[in-house]
């Protein structure tokens, strides 16, 4: 079973910045795909950011503020993924959690902001931006 660790969550002002770690202990040799999601209380699970390992490439939420102020990005060495959030605003509010799945044959661009696509999850950590 895939373990994934979070952490960087916490109470900020708006206008500061914040960085999430997700890091997962037994990919290091699949090709896979770690996203971002946050939800707030009554409401689905969104879907923020996604990095495939293997290539590089970013994928982002078709929000303005998410891709001006939010960078996914992800360490190899530390098999670790980042989530940099910048210019917090309170709408930001949720807990965020990672989520990871293997993709060795592809993930259609499509399916990357579905929460079924992936199979593994972390407890989450709340975020928290006051006004």
């Amino acid at each position: 079973q895939v373990q994934l660790g979070e952490s960087g969550g916490g109470l900020v002002q708006a206008g500061d910045s914040l960085r999430l770690s997700c890091t997962n202990d037994r990919l290091t040799f699949h090709s896979y795909l770690m996203a971002w999601f946050r939800q707030t209380p009554g409401k689905e699970r969104e879907f923020v950011a996604a990095i495939n390992w293997s290539t590089g490439r970013t994928y982002y939420a078709d929000s303005d503020s998410v891709k001006t102020r939010f960078t996914i990005s992800g360490d190899n060495a530390k098999n670790t993924a980042y989530l940099h959030m910048n210019g917090l605003k309170s709408e930001a509010t949720a807990v965020y959690y990672c989520a990871a799945t293997i993709s060795t044959y592809g993930i259609p661009a499509g399916a990357v902001g579905s929460p079924s696509t992936y199979s593994y999850w972390g407890q989450g950590t709340q975020v928290t931006v006051s006004a």
